[in-house]
């Protein structure tokens, strides 16, 4: 075989590879990962953010309809903390309870997110804003409220089939009474009053997520 007869199998080898590649830029659907972090809560008992924070870990997952909107569920557990300030006589300065929370948000990202593509508007990293619903379970799964989550995050994709991800969540409940102590509770006087006094909790969480479930190919001669 002469010299350039390599020289072109060569360049016929890359050509192929080169398009292989190109035509094998199937999107993955579906991620599942973990997270954690820390928290707050703010209601009658913890009028200041960031005050009394405590540990949160959870798991989620995720579907993406396309490289901008996804859907995803999630559920963690957080425990919230408090001062005591109706000042009860043999009670403890500060209180704490545990939360279970799970709900299921829409995600918009403000980028193209994915990974490597020829398509230059498809970026690694994006800041991305999420909404839901959710319910909680508290004072030792003993009672339950919904609540809606809203946040902001960033996602980064720093190999082909996993995410990092920071996120704020903050979730708005549809109860003033997650301190689990009835004496705690309305102890400025305002329910009934106001209606926006609810309790809040808000999360600042890293998590790592893995891809799987790679979308169809249209037909099976093709290759995407």
């Amino acid at each position: 075989m002469s010299m350039y007869a390599k020289i072109g199998c060569v360049v016929m080898l890359l050509a192929a590879s080169f398009l292989y590649a190109r035509a094998d830029e199937r999107r993955h659907l579906c991620e599942f990962g973990i997270e954690g972090g820390c928290g707050y809560y703010m209601g009658d008992a913890a009028s200041l953010p960031f005050s009394h924070v405590r540990e949160m870990y959870g798991a989620n997952f995720r579907y993406r309809f396309d490289q901008r909107w996804a859907l995803q569920a999630k559920g963690i557990a957080h425990r919230i903390a408090g001062n005591n300030p109706a000042a009860i006589e043999g009670e403890p300065n500060t209180w704490t309870n545990q939360l279970i929370n799970l709900d299921v948000a829409a995600e918009y990202n403000f980028f193209r997110f994915g990974g490597k593509c020829y398509d230059r508007r498809v970026k690694p990293i994006t800041p991305y804003i999420l909404c839901g619903i959710g319910v909680c379970l508290h004072s030792n799964v003993s009672k339950i409220a919904a609540y809606i989550p809203f946040g902001v995050g960033v996602k980064w994709k720093f190999a082909p089939r996993f995410n990092l991800q920071l996120v704020w969540q903050n979730n708005i409940y549809f109860t003033d009474r997650l301190e689990g102590v009835d004496a705690l509770n309305n102890s400025y006087g305002l329910n009934g009053s106001n209606p926006l006094n609810f309790d809040l909790t808000s999360t600042i969480s890293l998590g790592l997520t893995f891809e799987f479930a790679k979308e169809k190919k249209i037909c099976k001669l093709c290759k995407h």
